[in-house]
């Protein structure tokens, strides 16, 4: 059930039994020469929306510009500010916290969000907590037991365990095979091909935009998305949205 393709009343109805709503977020950057721009925020929400189907749960529009300021040295990439990008996410929790939304369960395509994202949780738990204590006796006031729980897709054990199976150390950390054939399998006519150099590896974190750019010149890290396949993406659907439908029953206790 998409909030977007949803009348207020039906809105309406869905609260008197269901308080949850998930929130796909990603980005919008550079993903290799074969990697669509849109990826981070086209997994996101084609998995958020089969643990909508999963769950019977409400799923809100996605964010789909995120923090993406390493990646400015791409032709393409757009980013928020960190402050921007919390903003964001806490306007979007208060304004439908103000409806009777109670859990917020963000499914994360991208990793440079965790950080704002986060950090958006804690205002929001601080200004709904302020304005409860002030709050006089009887009044009519958003509710003080919003609750917001990120989850990164990737990061699933069943998805790892595939990612695992498929590439070995060939995944990667960006431009990955995995969040490549999710975008493959949902938009099979936007496949490419790409002759790609040898794969760069490094730990050491980058140091802004041009530094990734000196370092990963086609926009990979690590990664070799030409092991990517529209079936392995439909594998990968289902994996993360198995395991996010057991974190997102937990959280809400549905």
């Amino acid at each position: 059930m998409q909030l977007q393709l949803s009348t207020w009343p039906e809105v309406e109805s869905y609260l008197e039994r269901n308080t949850g709503i998930i929130v796909p977020i990603g980005s919008t950057e550079q993903h290799g020469p074969t990697g669509l721009i849109g990826t981070d925020a086209l997994t996101a929400q084609v998995i958020a929306r089969r643990l909508g189907e999963e769950t019977d749960a409400m799923v809100a529009p996605t964010i789909s510009v995120g923090m993406a300021q390493h990646h400015m040295a791409f032709a393409g990439s757009v980013t928020l500010r960190p402050s921007t990008l919390i903003l964001v996410v806490r306007d979007i929790v208060i304004s439908l916290a103000r409806h009777g939304f109670e859990r917020f369960f963000f499914v994360n395509g991208h990793g440079g969000n965790v950080a704002p994202v986060s950090t958006a949780f804690s205002e929001v738990h601080a200004e709904l907590g302020e304005a409860a204590a002030l709050a006089a006796p009887g009044s009519n006031q958003m509710p003080a037991e919003v609750q917001c729980r990120l989850a990164n897709w990737w990061e699933m054990p069943s998805v790892k365990k595939l990612s695992d199976a498929l590439y070995g150390d060939k995944r990667g950390t960006h431009a990955t095979p995995d969040e490549v054939a999710v975008t493959w399998y949902a938009f099979p006519d936007q496949q490419r091909s790409a002759a790609l150099g040898p794969l760069a590896r490094d730990s050491d974190p980058i140091q802004g935009a041009a530094d990734f750019r000196r370092r990963h010149p086609d926009g990979r890290r690590g990664a070799d998305p030409s092991l990517a396949t529209p079936e392995d993406g439909r594998r990968f659907v289902e994996a993360a949205a198995k395991d996010l439908a057991k974190e997102y029953r937990a959280f809400t206790g549905g």
